[in-house]
């Protein structure tokens, strides 16, 4: 009898023991309220990232479909140009706004790209702060220490404040865009896939993707911006007469930049710069063609085939034609 007394004592006291233990309130708070508070933070820290960058792309998209509505102003004629100057005037002005319009445009994504993660950084931030609140941590010295804390960073973050703020003012001047093609320095140019506040990323030619900090980048060459300059330089064996190989190049690439595969890049006409080099065993002839930002490189590659086969239906030579040193036949000089 004294044993199932016993018992009865000993399961009472552990039935009481837990009662009074799940009754407190500080157990009560940290087993259940703070983490559904926590989990109920986090959730909201999500949703509020994901309509956010949701509302960011929507406005983007809605205002990279609207057009500008602004254009590149005409020069005034001092006389009454033709109809196929009016042409051509117009043709030019079509692709001068296009490439304003292009850039509007890279603009736009890079804003959206780094709002979006600018609204990362600021929800993350506060949810962090809730959260240690949560756990007990007192955040109002963190808050109100502020100051102190920019100054901890200024010495031992510098690198980190440097690559922020020079994103910002990448920015603010517009220095480039998604799109863009740019040159960072150290070889490395490529076209823009990605902007942050700390971060830029270029893909080169060869495909490797490039991540720069922004804080590192000390000179930036962009190719895309408003128009760009293909520039041919075409070398010229001295036996050719220079004034009729000067008559073929100019006819050569006039005719070029009228094939339809380039005709819509090019927004001048080209201008043969005359001899820019002369060598021992050649001269070479400038020449330069406004294209649109980013073009140079293909309305190169279509104007020089376009010169070469001029060159050799007029029987215009190039350097050694029959190879390095070796001397032309003597019924062919």
């Amino acid at each position: 009898m004294s044993l199932t007394v016993l018992a009865s004592s000993a399961s009472t006291t552990a039935v009481d023991t837990v009662s009074n233990w799940w009754e407190d309130e500080q157990v009560r708070s940290w087993v259940i309220e703070r983490p559904v508070k926590i989990v109920v933070i986090l959730l909201i820290a999500i949703v509020s990232q994901w309509v956010l960058r949701r509302v960011i792309n929507k406005l983007a998209s809605k205002a990279a479909q609207t057009p500008s509505g602004t254009a590149i102003p005409r020069l005034p004629l001092t006389v009454k140009p033709t109809k196929a100057q009016r042409e051509e005037e117009s043709r030019q002005q079509a692709a001068m706004n296009r490439s304003q319009e292009n850039r509007r445009k890279s603009r736009i994504k890079t804003l959206a790209g780094v709002s979006k993660s600018a609204v990362g950084i600021v929800i993350w931030s506060l949810a962090a702060l809730l959260i240690l609140d949560q756990l007990g941590v007192n955040i109002a010295p963190l808050i109100a220490s502020a100051g102190v804390v920019g100054v901890a960073l200024g010495f031992g973050a510098q690198s980190l404040v440097k690559d922020f703020l020079s994103g910002v003012f990448m920015l603010l001047e517009d220095q480039y865009g998604i799109g863009d093609t740019i040159n960072v320095g150290e070889d490395i140019i490529g076209d823009v896939e990605d902007i942050t506040l700390r971060v830029t990323k270029v893909r080169d030619i060869d495909g490797t993707l490039w991540t720069v900090r922004n804080g590192e980048i000390l000179r930036i060459g962009n190719f895309s911006d408003h128009y760009a300059i293909c520039r041919l330089q075409i070398p010229v064996g001295l036996s050719n007469n220079a004034k009729e190989a000067w008559h073929v190049i100019e006819a050569a690439v006039a005719e070029a930049v009228k094939d339809p595969a380039i005709k819509n890049e090019v927004i001048d006409d080209p201008v043969l710069n005359g001899i820019s080099a002369w060598e021992p065993d050649y001269i070479s002839y400038r020449i330069s063609i406004k294209t649109m930002p980013g073009q140079q490189w293909h309305v190169q590659r279509h104007a020089q085939a376009h010169i070469l086969d001029a060159m050799q239906a007029a029987g215009i030579s190039t350097p050694y034609p029959y190879g390095v040193g070796i001397m032309r036949k003597a019924d062919e000089s």
